[in-house]
């Protein structure tokens, strides 16, 4: 049935949770489960405002930072018995950057979680798993 499956983690509570339910749900399966997770690139926009910090000094904070995510997700995959390859990517646009490692994965089902906002919040900050669902070719599974 599934043979590859896409799990994107932001490090927030929800999203670990979907880690620990695409493992589940891949070990019966046999499936191979892909973790990924995606930096922003430092924003050149606003170069003449005040930043804290060096463009080095982003890149490896964020780089770091993403680490972390995919270790514990990893760590939680495997106390859950369930191998998973880790990735990390860079893109303005996390929607678009799972869509794509989706793709390049040879995935055949996107397992994310669903950051639950509603009413206005909703509308006004978009949703990365609605536009996942809106572009993915393969199905798409939305972690409660």
């Amino acid at each position: 049935m599934y043979k590859r499956i896409l799990v994107p983690t932001d490090g927030s509570e929800r999203s670990i949770k979907a880690v620990e339910g695409a493992a589940k749900f891949a070990k019966p399966l046999g499936a191979a489960l892909i973790v990924m997770t995606v930096v922003e690139p430092y924003s050149y926009t606003n170069l003449a405002e005040y930043r804290p910090e060096s463009i080095e000094q982003y890149d490896e904070r964020v780089t770091e930072e993403a680490l972390d995510r995919l270790e514990e997700a990893r760590k939680t995959c495997e106390a859950l018995g369930v191998d998973a390859k880790t990735v990390m990517t860079k893109s303005f646009s996390p929607a678009e950057a799972v869509v794509e490692q989706a793709e390049k994965n040879d995935c055949d089902i996107i397992f994310m979680a669903s950051h639950g906002r509603k009413g206005i919040a909703a509308v006004l900050l978009g949703s990365e798993t609605q536009k996942v669902l809106t572009h993915s070719q393969i199905p798409v599974m939305v972690f409660r």
